[in-house]
């Protein structure tokens, strides 16, 4: 059997089946599943439910482009929790980030990375993933922009990716802090910050 067969037929066989296996392009969304009990996340809760709705629709876009959806998260300092524990923490009744959960909560067929770091890329296996798909240009989204987003980006940018920030699918404590992100991630990594429904998926995976 040829090699490239072989490795499309072994990831194929490694998964489920039913998740994109190789594509050009990931949707990443950075640690929305959040409970939001920081401090300073009363100032950025309003502001990341709203980046949550055009999450939602973007990333409905992507499933029926058969884009990879790639949930990037922080593991908040508990090194005995998984993601699935996180999710349902933040969607008991009571927790300020069940909105945002309920509105983003992950399908069978979506990835998942945990992340101890601002970066979803430091101390994190989101490299091999993303080789295993054969990403290009990722496109990122989350909480917060000036922070755990922006650190991504860099290191997208260091390792050669395409990167698209839709300006209205992050969300930082204040409205000065998002502008300041998006124009450092437009003018430095080079980012597409352009909203969401500017975005053309197809023409991304070519």
């Amino acid at each position: 059997m040829p090699r490239s067969s072989a490795r499309k037929q072994g990831k194929t066989q490694d998964l489920h089946g039913s998740a994109p296996d190789e594509c050009r392009v990931a949707l990443l969304i950075i640690d929305m599943i959040n409970a939001f009990d920081f401090d300073g996340a009363d100032a950025m809760l309003p502001r990341a439910l709203a980046a949550a709705r055009a999450i939602a629709v973007l990333k409905q876009r992507a499933r029926q482009a058969s884009v990879p959806v790639v949930y990037v998260n922080d593991d908040f300092g508990k090194w005995r929790s998984d993601f699935r524990s996180t999710l349902a923490h933040c969607l008991r009744e009571g927790v300020r980030g069940r909105p945002i959960a309920e509105l983003l909560k992950p399908d069978e067929d979506d990835y998942f990375v945990l992340k101890p770091k601002h970066s979803g890329f430091q101390f994190t296996t989101l490299d091999v993933l993303l080789a295993h798909l054969g990403a290009k240009t990722l496109i990122l989204t989350g909480v917060a922009g000036n922070f755990c987003v922006l650190f991504t980006a860099h290191d997208a940018y260091m390792r050669d990716y395409s990167l698209v920030v839709p300006s209205d699918c992050l969300a930082s404590q204040t409205e000065d802090d998002d502008r300041y992100a998006l124009a450092h991630m437009a003018n430095v990594t080079k980012a597409d910050t352009r909203p969401s429904s500017g975005i053309d998926l197809s023409a991304l995976k070519q």
